[in-house]
Parts: C-alpha cells; sequence; structure tokens
C-alpha cells in the first residue's frame, strides 16, 4: 500500500493543485470582466461586413435577373437600391442594440422579458412616479 510520507506528499500536491485551480478561475473571472464588451474594431468589421453583404447579395441577384431575362441594367439597379437599404437598416439594428430580434425590441426589452418582467411597464411606472412629484 502507500506509506505515510506518499500520502501527506499527495495530500500536499492535491492541496496546491486546488490552489492554482482557485488562482486561475479568479484570473479568469477577472480577465472575462475586463472584456464585458466588444472591442471598437471588432463592431466596426461587423458594421462593415453587415453593409457590403447586402449589397453584394443584392447586386448579385439584380445581375442574375438581368442575365436570365435579358434586361440590362433595370434589375441590377433596383437590386442594388434594394441590398443598400437592407444593408443600412442592419448597420442601423445592429449599432442601435436591436439585434435580430422580431418586432425591433431594444436589448432592454429582451433582456427584460427573459427575466419575466415587463420593461415597458416599468419605464412607463417611472414616469408616472416622476409626474406625481411634479404635482
Amino acid at each position: 500500500m502507500t506509506e505515510p510520507s506518499e500520502r501527506s506528499s499527495l495530500k500536499d500536491l492535491d492541496a496546491r493543485l486546488k490552489a492554482a485551480r482557485q488562482r486561475q478561475e479568479e484570473a479568469s473571472g477577472a480577465a472575462r470582466e475586463k472584456r464585458a464588451g466588444p472591442s471598437g474594431m471588432g463592431v466596426g468589421f461587423r458594421l462593415a461586413i453587415e453593409l457590403v453583404t447586402a449589397l453584394v447579395v443584392g447586386v448579385a441577384i439584380g445581375y442574375g435577373l438581368d442575365r436570365w431575362l435579358g434586361t440590362a441594367p433595370l434589375f441590377l439597379i433596383v437590386f442594388f437600391f434594394l441590398g443598400s437599404a437592407a444593408g443600412f437598416l442592419n448597420v442601423y439594428r445592429a449599432s442601435s442594440g436591436q439585434g435580430y430580434a422580431v418586432g425591433y425590441r431594444g436589448a432592454e426589452e429582451d433582456a427584460a422579458k427573459d427575466a419575466g418582467t415587463d420593461a415597458g411597464t416599468a419605464k412607463d411606472v417611472k414616469q408616472d412616479e416622476g409626474k406625481g412629484k411634479q404635482a
């Protein structure tokens, strides 16, 4: 079996492993808190990709329809503007925090709904309380 000195060394090893794991968890938690939000460069690239992708898809559909139907630049122009509009809408939704939720709800309302409260009602109550104090 194991000798008493081996048991104490195993207990020592176990204690050191637990301490190292604790330090690792604390360090990763602190690093996670530092990186809470996305970087500016990442947001900029995302917005640029949203705009360019929508534009490329619109132009590709318009070009394909023009070749298939034999209409020179008609559909290319129409889908260029539709792709531009879709790209700007995507950029607006991404930058305002609306994301891709149905109904254009904001991030606050999504979080409140997930938590089981109604953000609109809470905002209305706060506004009503403020009006009551002024009167």
